[in-house]
């Protein structure tokens, strides 16, 4: 039994995707994860259409994203003064057949996680195990390096491994050795969430502020019927002129928001208070905006990348998470085509390596943020009418084609047929 299982290095929202995936189609597998206990840990993340489409495919209700999350409303970018750059309405406010969601990602992975085990089993999660290695055989399958919480290794043996397990992925280092080191462009995040009144339509996805400094600021939950606050994401951001300055670009610490408020001291509008946003949070956590150069494979036989071991990205696009799932889905779509083979990984592999790797790249030059690039190169930034400076037909066209790059183009996403077909089983 074992011996034919898929083995997944990795428990986060993409392996727990898989694993999901996995049992719909009826595919023995483990996942191995490093950690003794999953905690709901993370802030706020946004999943496109194309992701909760999904997640709704794989029998995930929307009442159990509600209690994670938020459906989106609407997405605005505004300048540093205030003045409005472009705005649009998201999820099926925009016409799509799903909605978008803003939730808390370790409450995702809490829902996931539980679900994969009411489902397959409590023994479909290892705990405290990770993958820090593999080798293949010419005989075919893999047998996957395992070390346990106290040291212990072990070897086990599968038909195929998927390394879901991060940015930091063993699997990818030993699959290419000779990778670049993270990427790391200067910009640094600090990230929070604060209870306030959620803004515009109560449930907007805001960027706010200039190419080389800003926010973005979201609602993860409804807001209390009673006293009107919701738990609000917030990500303040500034790129540094010399980032030679941050030599270690893998921190990612808690620090107090005095730390770095003073550089949004004077953004205070008459719709938003953003020194009172940061203020209110209970904890902020510093972070780089980090990304991995594009490979040209993310398979090696019966070994697979996935999520971002196989393309960690910016967060520019909210798109990270969404394309960890579809990846999952894309598996299992090449599984019910080909078995449980190096030709399915391969098939994967030949669909989303290179798209995706332009993605990274498009991302790294501020995704749909690149809005803000644009202005500032016409005007510095400063304007009284944005079509002045960028016609509303250009806007338009400038994100219509990031979201035909991310996979979530309304027309393509809701004439497309299942990722998964009801009820299809791998013989």
């Amino acid at each position: 039994m074992t011996e034919n299982r898929v083995m997944i290095a990795g428990g986060g929202i993409g392996g727990l995707a898989l694993g999901l995936t996995l049992h719909q189609i009826g595919v023995p597998f483990t996942i191995f994860e490093s950690v003794a206990a999953l905690r709901p840990l993370g802030v706020g993340i946004n999943l496109q259409p194309n992701a909760v489409r999904e997640l709704f495919e794989m029998g995930i209700t929307a009442a159990e994203l509600d209690r994670v999350g938020v459906p989106a409303r609407e997405w605005a970018l505004v300048g540093q003064l205030g003045q409005e750059i472009y705005a649009e309405p998201r999820g099926l406010l925009a016409g799509y057949n799903w909605p978008q969601y803003a939730m808390h990602r370790g409450q995702l992975q809490m829902l996931l996680a539980q679900l994969l085990m009411d489902r397959a089993g409590p023994d479909a999660i290892r705990l405290g195990s990770r993958v820090t290695g593999y080798e293949t055989a010419d005989g075919g399958g893999v047998t996957a390096i395992v070390s346990d919480a106290d040291g212990t290794q072990r070897r086990e043996r599968g038909r195929l491994l998927i390394g879901a397990d991060g940015i930091h992925s063993r699997v990818r280092a030993q699959m290419h050795p000779d990778q670049p080191p993270i990427h790391w462009g200067g910009a640094v995040m600090w990230r929070g969430t604060s209870m306030v009144k959620p803004v515009r339509t109560g449930s907007s996805f805001i960027g706010l502020g200039t190419h080389r400094q800003r926010m973005v600021i979201y609602p993860i939950s409804a807001p209390d019927p009673d006293t009107g606050l919701a738990q609000v994401n917030w990500i303040a951001e500034v790129t540094l002129d010399d980032p030679s300055a941050r030599d270690n670009i893998g921190w990612f610490r808690q620090v107090e928001v005095e730390d770095f408020a003073h550089h949004f001291d004077d953004w205070v509008y008459d719709w938003l208070d953003v020194p009172a946003l940061l203020r209110g949070a209970e904890v902020a956590y510093e972070n780089p905006m980090i990304d991995r150069d594009p490979v040209d494979t993310w398979v090696d036989g019966p070994v697979a990348l996935m999520g971002d071991a196989a393309h960690a990205m910016y967060p520019t696009g909210s798109n990270g998470a969404s394309q960890a799932i579809v990846d999952a889905r894309e598996l299992g779509a090449a599984f019910l085509a080909h078995g449980l083979t190096p030709g399915a990984l391969a098939a994967f592999d030949a669909k989303l390596c290179a798209p995706i790797s332009a993605l990274i790249l498009r991302n790294r030059g501020a995704g749909p943020f690149g809005l803000l690039n644009m202005v500032n190169d016409r005007c510095g930034g400063e304007f009284d009418d944005i079509d002045a400076v960028i016609p509303p037909a250009e806007r338009a066209e400038f994100m219509a084609k990031y979201k035909a790059a991310a996979g979530f183009a309304i027309d393509a996403l809701n004439t497309a047929g299942p990722t998964i077909p009801d009820g299809a089983r791998v013989d």
